[in-house]
Formats: structure tokens, sequence, C-alpha cells
């Protein structure tokens, strides 16, 4: 039986707590909050779990007394092992899946999912006690990551705010289009977003692509809609270009091959 105590029970810490009691094996001692004292938090446990937003997790590390036997992980995408200080076991356990409560939280981290993980090997063991893909991220990867795991959820969740904007002033629902968004992403994830892309700016129908924009423009807030709208369209662009380069290569690479028969 694996022992831990967590300091930070909030949307994270208890998804981990609930999840860690369904799946067995590991028992809590209890649950800090910060303005509890936390120099003894790292005693008589084999794992401290540190589940604080990421600003304060350095200094959350720094006020508990390092013990040797006791593991020490944070639970952010975007710091390294240096923001725990002279704990001699450090590690980090990430979750690639948005935590929005206690109950789906739990559910979640134990579906499958992915957790990035760097140090202490017990990491490692919790992301497969959970039932998890292990993903190591190195320490001068971690911004990069947490940027993709940021375009990934909080990103994707904008721009369908978007869309249900946009579909408002045409009186609709965004619930119409969630078919849509899904097999756009099942698409993009299975087929790559090279060969998923659909759209105006594959077909090069500029003309539609700017009777978009004056409708935006006489939309409330039309700076922000038309600005988030035009960087969209210039990544569909340059996605459609790679994915013409990449058929021009393709298709090269097997006339060469052709040639050589």
């Amino acid at each position: 039986m694996t022992t831990f105590r967590l300091i930070g029970p909030g949307r994270a810490g208890r998804s981990l707590m609930a999840a860690l009691d369904a799946v067995g094996g590991y028992q809590c001692k209890g649950a800090l909050g910060r303005d509890r004292p936390l120099t003894g938090a790292a005693r008589g446990v084999d794992l401290l779990v540190i589940a604080t937003p990421d600003d304060a997790v350095a200094e959350v590390a720094s006020k508990v007394e390092p013990v040797d036997s006791t593991a020490v992980i944070h639970l952010s995408g975007s710091l390294g092992l240096g923001v725990l200080g002279t704990h001699r076991r450090r590690g980090s356990l990430h979750p690639l899946v948005p935590l929005p409560d206690e109950t789906i939280g739990s559910r979640r981290l134990t579906s499958g999912i992915t957790f990035a993980v760097a140090g202490d090997p017990i990491a490692r063991r919790l992301a497969d006690s959970l039932g998890g893909r292990a993903l190591e991220v190195d320490e001068d990867d971690r911004t990069a990551y947490h940027a993709a795991a940021t375009i990934a959820a909080n990103h994707l969740v904008a721009l369908v705010g978007q869309v249900e904007r946009v579909a408002a002033t045409a009186g609709l629902p965004l619930d119409a289009f969630a078919g849509l968004m899904r097999a756009a992403l099942d698409d993009a994830v299975a087929l790559g977003p090279r060969c998923a892309l659909t759209g105006p700016a594959v077909r090069r129908d500029w003309g539609t692509v700017e009777r978009h924009r004056a409708e935006l423009t006489g939309m409330a807030g039309h700076r922000t809609e038309l600005a988030a709208y035009d960087a969209m369209v210039g990544l569909a662009r340059r996605l459609s270009i790679d994915a013409a380069e990449g058929r021009t290569q393709s298709s090269a690479v097997a006339a060469g091959a052709e040639r050589v028969a």
C-alpha cells in the first residue's frame, strides 16, 4: 500500500485522490490547503503530491521539510523539477485531460489517458496504476509540451465559444454544430491534420472568406471575432500549403521509383 498526502485539494487534487481510491493500492493520509502548516507534510508518507496552481508550486515546496524517503511530485505541465527545490526524490505527473470536477476528473484519470511524467519513477508508477500511458517529457521540452496542451484544450474550447457566438447571430444553437466538430476532430486525429482539412482555405475560395469577414465585421465585438477568424484562416492556409507540398514530394518520390524500376 502506497501512502500519500496532498497539498492543494482543488479540482485536480480531488480528482486524483478519487481516482487513486478507485484503483486501489493507495491510501490518502490527508489533504492540506495552503493555509495549513506545511512543514511536516512529507513526514510519514511515501508520496507527497503538490496540486496547487503553477505559480504556487515553488513556494509550497519550499515550506515543506524534505524527507529523503518521501517522493514529492507536482501536477504541473509547464514546470520542471527545479521548482521542487531541495527535495531528494522529485517528480511530475501531468494528465493530458481536462478535470472540470472531481467526479468527471476521476473517471477521466482512469480512462486510459496519456500522462506526461518526469523524474522519480513513482510518477510513472502512478500513471501505470491509473491505467494510463506514461510519456516522458524532458525538462527542456516542458514549455513546448504545455503550449501544445493549452492549444489542444483551452484554445479549442475558446474556438468553440466563437462558433457559439457566430451561430447565435443566425439563430442556431451550438449543438447543431456538434456532429461537425466531433467528426472534424476525429478525422484530424485519425488521418492527420493535413488530410483532414476541408473548407474554403483548401479550395482557395477567397470570395467566401471575404464574405465571412464582412459578416463578422457587423457583429458586436467584431474586432476580436475578425482577428480570431483571420488567424485561423492563416493557419488553415499554412496547413493546406504543407499538404500540397507533401503531395508534390510524394509524387516526385513515386515518379523516381518508377524510373528506377
